[in-house]
């Protein structure tokens, strides 16, 4: 195990780590977004809450604002339809009210289909294309002013142990976290020496949500552990203390 892998895993954040930063989380309405959002609220973040579902949004938004987390925004956005002007319009919008962004989490993904190749439906493949990699490459794009407004600024995406090594009859899933870990090794590259942004990824792993069950209908939920048990690689990747880390991919839940 990495220092940097083991530091994550043992990272312990302050109350107001996240004090006066605004991060923003795609597929925050559920899972491991939802969780997240809430953690960063509860150490001081301002949250953008960005997922397809109106009601799932505010949800959290009540949530956050029940705990005395700081007032969140609300962004709802279809990923898997969203177009390259839609993501440069709500940069527009963010610019104007908050000015800046601290970080991203890129959490959202699909699913798909778990079947063979030569079985796997078209409309389905571009559908997961399109938003697990086209639309985090968009909104990238059109957030990356944004990013370098901040002093310090993290861009961290979720990848699969089948994006590190690709599995049979996972298809698009596993083709799509692949290009997720290369994207991000791309910009860390590009943004180490010309931004005072930080490029990681990290694979969250078996967790009690919605996709896995989805994923492995026959598995027990409650032998996996919830996304809010997976916390602390996501906090120190997002957060202040990971200010000499670029170019990682860190397991939130290590074999």
């Amino acid at each position: 195990m990495t220092d940097i892998q083991q530091q994550a895993l043992n990272y312990q954040c302050a109350e107001d780590t996240f004090k006066g930063r605004i991060i923003l989380v795609t597929g925050a309405g559920a899972g491991i977004g939802r969780s997240a959002a809430l953690a960063l609220a509860a150490h001081g973040a301002t949250v953008i809450l960005l997922g397809r579902t109106q009601e799932k949004l505010e949800a959290v938004y009540d949530e956050i604002k029940a705990a005395g987390g700081p007032e969140p925004a609300l962004a709802p956005v279809n990923l898997t339809v969203a177009r390259p002007e839609d993501f440069q319009e709500l940069a527009g919008l963010f610019d104007k009210e908050f000015g800046r962004l601290d970080g991203i989490l890129h959490n959202a993904s699909m699913l798909g289909d778990i079947t063979p190749m030569d079985r796997y439906a078209t409309g389905t493949w571009d559908s997961v294309m399109q938003t697990n990699v086209n639309s985090a490459f968009y909104l990238t794009q059109a957030m990356l002013p944004l990013l370098r407004a901040s002093n310090d600024a993290r861009l961290l995406f979720t990848s699969s142990s089948v994006g590190r090594k690709g599995r049979a009859f996972w298809g698009a899933y596993a083709v799509s976290k692949a290009a997720t870990e290369n994207l991000a090794q791309v910009l860390a590259e590009e943004l180490e020496n010309t931004s005072n942004i930080h490029v990681n990824t990290v694979n969250p792993g078996g967790t009690r949500t919605d996709m896995r069950a989805m994923a492995y209908p026959g598995e027990d939920p409650l032998t996996l552990k919830t996304p809010a048990d997976i916390m602390a690689p996501y906090l120190f990747l997002l957060g202040p203390d990971s200010r000499d880390v670029t170019g990682a991919s860190i397991d939130a839940q290590p074999k």
